[in-house]
């Protein structure tokens, strides 16, 4: 078994044990986007009492984790399976991903900015998930086929032992889960940004588009 299908048979077994018992733990979401949220809310929500926490400082400009805050406030509010879910929206300080990335800044995209990006964003999670009686916190980031799912999990179970409330493991992406998320942006009608968030991964992007277009020109 690979450690991408690992985690989520790990995630499959405890939901078991949790319907088994009777139980509706509470637990926090830390949410990248409503996209990505999307099919994570409509696999979590039949099972979980559910907190989005919309916490990601990396995004860049401001106006984009604006953006992206208000269209996951528009898919709390209009999904069926969301419904009675609460949001909160974190504070946005790009200084505490400017600190977090310091020195990482020249790091190539999904090498150590990513990690220590990761390592803010679930780490104000399990903060959070703790001072507020949570039993689980987790994170809709690996729904992404562009995330490293065993370092996103070998994060969290760090942090659930730091901050002493438990890690809910996850591959979303698995059983079809990136392309139901895919359908479920097409369905609600959301904004699906081409860049991952940071300043960065934009101007990566930005580099990829001039490539492409450069070499369009040229045939």
């Amino acid at each position: 078994m690979s450690r991408h299908s690992e985690y989520q048979a790990a995630a499959d077994r405890l939901t078991e044990e949790i319907k088994e018992k009777g139980l509706r733990p509470k637990l926090l979401l830390h949410a990248c986007c409503a996209p990505c949220s999307s099919y994570v809310l409509e696999a979590l929500s039949g099972n979980f009492e559910l907190t989005v926490f919309y916490f990601n400082p990396n995004i860049s400009p401001e106006e984009e984790y604006r953006k992206r805050a208000a269209e996951l406030k528009r898919l709390t509010g209009c999904m069926d399976e969301a419904e009675g879910i609460r949001l909160i929206v974190g504070e946005y300080s790009v200084e505490l991903f400017a600190e977090a990335v310091k020195g990482l800044e020249n790091e190539p995209e999904g090498g150590s900015r990513c990690e220590a990006c990761f390592r803010l964003r679930l780490g104000e999670t399990a903060r959070v998930a703790a001072e507020n009686g949570f039993d689980y916190f987790t994170t809709t980031l690996t729904i992404s086929p562009h995330k490293n799912a065993p370092l996103l999990n070998e994060i969290g179970y760090g942090l659930a032992r730091e901050y002493g409330v438990q890690w809910f493991p996850s591959d979303f992406k698995k059983k079809g889960g990136f392309k139901r998320s895919i359908e479920l942006s097409e369905k609600y009608g959301l904004y699906r940004q081409d860049y991952c968030g940071c300043i960065y991964s934009k101007l990566e992007r930005e580099r990829q588009q001039t490539a492409g277009s450069t070499a369009a020109e040229r045939q």
